[in-house]
């Protein structure tokens, strides 16, 4: 588990040092920022290309785009969360909390231009008793996908904009 600061602004109840999960992922992407933010909160489509998500319905807020305050109930690692996006500046950060049976988390995705396109990162932090079971029985699956996610935005952005 990845332990090392970063520029997340993490909630107090959040804080990586506390919490039994905390992954982060990096990959540099040939796309602008514009693109990759573009397919990233078209949250509706990420099953499309992310499979580890499924079932994306907004309670909240105006679909098909993520926006500030927007809550959702989705589907990840096998388990029905219901998140509200706590953060969003347009092409540069992106985070939502995620609560679900025996599971709080924070996930937050870091978006910063390069000359190339630019880099993503990702970072989420969970606690609750399922968090302390999936460190003890698999604890690099959420890095894993995590990796698959970023992978996937990236094949997705290199195709321009969403429909």
């Amino acid at each position: 588990m990845t332990t090392t600061a970063s520029q997340i602004n993490w909630p107090s109840d959040f804080n990586p040092q506390e919490c039994p999960i905390h992954v982060k992922n990096t990959l540099a992407m040939p796309s602008t920022p514009e693109a990759v933010w573009a397919w990233l909160i078209r949250a509706q489509l990420w099953p499309t290309w992310y499979p580890n998500s499924a079932d994306v319905v907004f309670l909240s807020g105006n679909p098909p785009d993520l926006a500030l305050g927007t809550q959702f109930r989705w589907k990840t690692f096998g388990v029905t969360i219901e998140s509200t996006v706590k953060e969003f500046v347009p092409y540069e950060r992106l985070a939502w909390d995620a609560r679900g049976a025996g599971l709080e988390a924070y996930h937050a995705w870091l978006i910063q231009r390069t000359d190339g396109g630019c880099i993503v990162d990702t970072e989420e932090v969970q606690h609750g008793s399922l968090a302390r079971l999936s460190r003890a029985l698999r604890p690099y699956h959420m890095e894993e996908k995590h990796q698959l996610w970023l992978e996937g935005l990236c094949d997705r952005a290199k195709t321009g904009l969403p429909p």
